[in-house]
């Protein structure tokens, strides 16, 4: 009965559903260095970013109407932001580098007395590029700033830990670290003001209404539990197979740009250019041949165009159009990557390139 149970119920079926809750919520905290109280259950990273983003401008918005986010922040952060910006807040985008790195002075540069959040992703889920979060939060404090990061690539896959990040705010979902879709968490740091984005009853400690899902929650609890235990090991072996993958294409296709490769990437995600080629293209011939990849993130590899990412990168249009995004993970082996870079060269000379 655990899974049909409603939490809030006083009769036992409802305590064990609730116990359940609990313990997985200590298990989430624990991954992240965190206490189990600051973190409230959600339905996804993206209603993560909505609530991190909508309800700490809304709860903080006596300080000033001025947020400030990075140009290659998920959809569901520069969204909502975008979205504060048409009911009066103001909006400063902080642009990367060409590995989509951002320099924390132009952050620094960015935020004003006025400034009511800044927002930088930690790791991005496209790229695979890490963010020097630890120095934006220092300089988001030492102006009293409340500062969120999107975590959603980086936790369960790195160290996410909020107390060494200095965060205020951070984002994870299951789904990212081999737990079930349909669960994610915000983590609110104690003390830390928050508006609720879903209103309704007590549940979250009337912080996000709705009916919890049980099932959802207790999958991402177990995974939390094993990704915290196996990170270090799955790092090394999930990074080793990364880096032979790129080196192997890049020998056999010319051509062939790694994006971000000179910078701290997430080890679990290679992004991969073929220059003067389609995406598009390439991926009906990977989808054909067994082999799943995508071209930008989740939310928007449906677009033909190179994602907002890559064009924040400052990418030249025949290396954007022809970028790959290959997701690597605990259960990829080394003879699905000698697979694949067997396999490339070949699917890559039925195409003819763009403007040739």
């Amino acid at each position: 009965m655990l899974f049909r149970s409603n939490p809030q119920s006083v009769h036992s079926w409802g305590d064990e559903a609730r116990d359940a809750i609990e313990d997985s919520r200590s298990k989430v905290a624990a991954m992240i260095g965190a206490d189990p109280e600051e973190i409230v259950f959600t339905s996804s990273g993206t209603e993560s970013n909505n609530f991190a983003i909508k309800g700490l401008v809304v709860a903080h918005q006596a300080r000033g109407k001025h947020i400030v986010v990075s140009a290659v922040e998920h959809f569901s952060v520069l969204n909502s932001a975008r979205t504060l910006e048409k009911q009066g807040f103001e909006l400063t985008v902080v642009p990367v580098d060409k590995y989509g790195v951002m320099d924390p002075d132009e952050v620094r540069r960015s935020i004003r007395d006025d400034t009511v959040l800044v927002s930088v992703m930690h790791a991005n889920g496209e790229v695979g590029t890490i963010q020097p979060i630890s120095e934006v939060a220092k300089l988001a404090k030492g102006r009293d700033v409340v500062f969120h990061t999107d975590a959603v690539a980086s936790a369960g896959t790195i160290p996410a830990n909020v107390k060494e990040l200095g965060v205020d705010s951070l984002s994870l979902a299951a789904s990212q670290f081999h737990g079930p879709k349909g669960a994610g968490a915000l983590w609110v740091r104690k003390g830390v003001r928050i508006m609720p984005f879903i209103e309704g009853g007590v549940q979250e400690g009337g912080r996000r209404g709705g009916t919890e899902n049980v099932a959802g929650i207790v999958g991402m609890g177990v995974a939390a539990e094993a990704a915290k235990r196996d990170c270090a090991q799955i790092s090394q072996r999930v990074g080793e197979m990364r880096d032979t993958l790129e080196t192997k294409l890049t020998t056999a296709s010319i051509r062939t740009h790694i994006i971000g490769q000179a910078v701290d990437r997430i080890y679990n995600t290679a992004n991969i250019s073929f220059e003067g080629l389609e995406a598009e293209a390439i991926l009906i011939l990977l989808s054909e041949a067994g082999i799943c990849a995508s071209s930008g993130s989740a939310c928007s590899s449906g677009s033909l165009e190179p994602s907002h990412v890559l064009k924040a990168m400052g990418l030249d249009e025949r290396i954007g159009h022809g970028a790959i995004r290959f997701s690597l993970s605990r259960f990829t082996t080394p003879q699905e990557i000698d697979h694949l870079a067997a396999t490339i060269p070949g699917l890559l000379s039925r195409l003819i390139p763009v403007n040739s």
